[in-house]
């Protein structure tokens, strides 16, 4: 599956309002009151950096999850080399005329949003690498199984006779026995 960087939102949002409005991003959103008794005010900047880190987190975990692609690599370098280029070169207030609005481009905001997508191309990149050497199979010794022994014929007993089998039990050492036991040894006859 191609994917795109998710970066590119954030991108898109800070050029439509940088081509489109007169916006001063130093601009105060809301005013907290921390438990020291101090206020915070972040601002319209802090707002778009924050949301960017937040893309940039969503892109880590879509590329631990299903790795990047070829083309998802080369759109991030796009876009850090774009959003780069951007930054240096680009002043949309004199395209548009606005000779009174802050600066879009060339400020602190848009010079971290740079950074940031530069970070997700190594990251990625990185990624891949570490990705690639996983994949890498060491190739193992073969196991050597050693043959399992052949049974061990037994002979057969001579045609006509029958094998004695009398297997005594092994006595117990809780029962009486009524008669003794006498082991013989067969009898070889000798001949003179």
């Amino acid at each position: 599956m191609i994917g795109f960087p998710l970066l590119i939102v954030p991108f898109t949002i800070y050029n439509m309002i940088a081509f489109l409005t007169p916006f001063d991003w130093n601009t105060k959103l809301y005013a907290f009151r921390l438990p020291s008794g101090l206020t915070w005010e972040p601002t319209a900047s802090d707002a778009f950096i924050l949301f960017s880190l937040l893309m940039l987190l969503l892109e880590f975990i879509k590329a631990t999850k299903h790795g990047k692609s070829f083309i998802e690599h080369f759109l991030s370098l796009l876009l850090a080399g774009g959003a780069g280029a951007e930054f240096a070169m680009v002043n949309p207030n004199a395209i548009m005329g606005q000779l009174t609005s802050p600066p879009q481009m060339g400020n602190s905001t848009f010079m971290l949003f740079v950074a940031i997508c530069a970070v997700d191309f190594f990251a990625g990149f990185a990624a891949a690498l570490r990705r690639a050497r996983r994949a890498v199979v060491v190739e193992e010794a073969p196991v050597v199984v050693a043959p399992v022994p052949a049974p061990v014929a037994r002979p057969e007993p001579a045609r006509g006779v029958e094998p004695v089998t009398h297997v005594e039990p092994a006595p117990s050492p809780f029962t009486q026995r009524s008669e003794p036991v006498v082991k013989a040894d067969p009898v070889q006859k000798i001949e003179p």
